[in-house]
């Protein structure tokens, strides 16, 4: 007996509006869900856009992000071969040691072999050491997004983001708005970077490399500010080259301008990467000296005044001269004091002719009390 095939009933008008219906909520839910994400990735990319400088940028890239991305970690990854974004944080004012989410590299592959193959997102568990060590701060991460920062065809670091919800970044999630952040966050870097230079440009005396006037003033405010916050000391040196107008009569403008170019070779070799070295006019330098007291910025200024004094300058011709400078040392007053960052260049520049009026070459302190 032959088996009868039955052909199954088209469905019905209302049955196909249904199934319609179906599709059409689940497009529209796709739809909304996708406009979300792009508006989301949008603001992001406008909050990198925006940053005013440096600082302002890289706290966009980490704590900001981390905040929008509502995730446990992120952290950013930066090769700095020659420390040049090291350095513009310092003339910023603002010392990399002070983000613990931001690592920067003489080379990336020295961090991790990742680096060596990282050329487009990666997103999936972390997967060993290689993942681990790129997340500074130990969480116990599920799942993670390596974004690749290219600029000019060179990976420049990566902007690498942590949730402890595997699901959260797999392989089969679509990469492409977290690519394009971390492209637009790689060419915010290098603006800003480029901004940096301009301002230190504008800050910096041609003559002898260190900062100018106009940044001891911009500084100033921040140091102070910063010491009396964490009631911490603040030193400040003021020297001048002791009988400078001598070296221009007797031997030259050009041998001067030689002279102060060895003087600030030499302060700059004492000192530490957070203090800040200034040209303020003529032969006269400023210093301020971060986390200093009385006590060591009088150590520091001997030792400065010594090193000047202890060697001859060459000027040339198989020519060299004596040269000593005079040296004024000054503290923080308290908080209570009014106007204390121009107290504190004031009494330093008062300890300075006190140093003068005792016969050069030596260094003097003001009384803070």
């Amino acid at each position: 007996m032959r088996s009868v095939r039955t052909t199954p009933a088209p469905p019905s008008l209302e049955e196909e509006n249904s199934y319609l219906r179906q599709q059409l909520r689940v497009l529209t839910e796709e739809g909304r869900c996708n406009e979300a994400a792009f508006k989301r990735s949008h603001q992001r990319e406008l909050d990198l856009l925006t940053a005013e400088d440096l600082p302002q940028l890289l706290q966009a890239m980490t704590q900001g992000m981390q905040h929008s991305f509502q995730l446990p970690c992120i952290s950013l990854v930066l090769e700095d071969r020659d420390h040049e974004l090291r350095h513009l944080l310092l003339n910023s004012g603002v010392p990399p040691y002070c983000y613990d989410d931001i690592q920067f590299c003489d080379q990336l592959s020295d961090l991790s072999p990742i680096y060596h193959r990282l050329t487009h997102p990666f997103l999936g568990p972390p997967t060993g050491e290689e993942h681990t060590r790129i997340f500074p701060i130990r969480e116990r991460l599920r799942s993670i997004a390596i974004l690749p920062m290219i600029r000019r065809g060179t990976l420049i670091g990566s902007l690498n983001l942590g949730s402890r919800d595997p699901s959260r970044f797999t392989r089969h999630h679509a990469s492409d708005f977290l690519g394009r952040l971390a492209t637009v966050a790689a060419i915010c870097l290098e603006n800003a970077a480029n901004r940096e230079h301009l301002i230190i440009s504008g800050l910096t005396d041609a003559l002898t490399g260190l900062h100018n006037r106009r940044y001891l003033e911009r500084r100033l405010s921040e140091e102070v500010s910063r010491a009396q916050r964490y009631n911490q000391p603040l030193g400040c040196l003021f020297i001048d080259a002791d009988h400078f107008k001598q070296v221009n009569d007797l031997h030259g403008h050009s041998s001067g301008d030689q002279v102060l170019r060895e003087i600030s070779l030499r302060v700059k070799e004492c000192l530490r990467a957070s203090d800040v070295a200034t040209r303020y006019g003529g032969e006269e330098f400023a210093l301020l000296l971060p986390q200093t007291d009385a006590r060591e910025a009088f150590h520091l200024a001997e030792r400065i005044r010594q090193r000047i004094a202890d060697h001859s300058i060459p000027i040339g011709d198989n020519k060299e001269i004596e040269v000593s400078v005079s040296i004024g040392v000054s503290e923080l007053m308290p908080a209570t004091v009014k106007n204390p960052g121009q107290r504190l260049i004031e009494d330093a520049d008062s300890a300075l002719y006190q140093a003068k009026r005792a016969g050069r070459n030596r260094v003097c302190a003001q009384a803070t009390t």
